[in-house]
C-alpha cells in the first residue's frame, strides 16, 4: 500500500489503521536518546495506564501522547506546517476529530505538564532522565509563576498530569508490553463513540 492508499484511508476514517500502521513500521525507531523504542515506549505508557485501572481514555491517551513524533507520516493539512510542529500540538491536530477532547487534551499539554510538574514537584524532576531533561530546557523549562497559575486551571489536569507521569515512568527497555493489536479494539470503540 502506497502513502496515497493511506492517506485515503485516514479520510474514509479508518485512523486506527493508520495509526496501527505507523507502530508496525515505524515502532523501532528510537526514542529521543532513551534506552527504548517509541513503540515500546507508547506501549509502556498504555500498559501503566490499564495497570492502573484508568479508564479507556486514558489508556488511549497514555498510547498516543507522542504519535505527534510520527508528523511526516500524515498529509501536510491534518498537520498544519508539518514536521516543524512541536510533537504535542502535531499530535493534537493528528487526533483532534477522532478522539474526545479528553484525549486530545492529554496528548496536547503533556510537553507543558513536564515543566510544570517539576516547579511543584523536586522528586519528579530528580527522577527524570538526564535525555528529559535535556528536553526539558528546549521545551521552555520551568514554567513561569504566571504560567503555572493558567496551567493550574486547565480542564483534565489531573489526567494530563497522570499521562505524564507514565511517559516518564515508560522507559524500561526490559519491560514486556502487549501489542498495539491488544489496544486496537479500545481505540475503534473510542474513535466509533466520538464519532456517533
Amino acid at each position: 500500500m502506497n502513502q496515497t492508499d493511506k492517506i485515503t484511508e485516514i479520510y474514509a476514517g479508518n485512523i486506527v489503521e493508520f495509526i496501527a500502521d505507523i507502530f508496525e513500521r515505524k515502532g523501532s525507531d528510537s526514542y529521543l536518546g532513551e534506552s527504548v523504542t517509541m513503540s515500546q515506549h507508547m506501549l509502556q505508557g498504555a500498559l501503566q495506564a490499564e495497570t492502573s485501572g484508568a479508564d479507556d481514555e486514558i489508556i488511549a491517551a497514555a498510547l498516543l501522547h507522542d504519535i505527534g513524533h510520527y508528523t511526516s507520516e500524515f498529509p501536510a493539512d491534518m498537520v498544519k506546517g508539518g514536521q516543524d510542529n512541536y510533537h504535542e500540538d502535531a499530535g493534537a491536530q493528528i487526533l483532534s476529530g477522532y478522539f474526545s477532547e479528553r484525549i486530545i487534551a492529554c496528548v496536547r499539554y503533556h510537553v507543558p505538564a513536564k515543566r510544570y510538574l517539576c516547579v511543584i514537584d523536586q522528586k519528579y524532576y530528580d527522577a527524570l532522565s538526564d535525555a528529559s531533561k535535556q528536553t526539558l530546557a528546549l521545551q521552555g523549562g520551568l514554567m513561569s509563576s504566571e504560567e503555572m497559575r493558567e496551567f493550574s486551571k486547565m480542564p483534565y489536569l489531573d489526567d494530563i498530569l497522570q499521562v505524564r507521569r507514565w511517559d516518564d515512568l515508560a522507559k524500561d527497555p526490559l519491560l514486556k508490553t502487549p501489542p498495539f493489536s491488544y489496544y486496537q479494539p479500545i481505540l475503534e470503540r473510542l474513535v466509533k463513540t466520538k464519532q456517533a
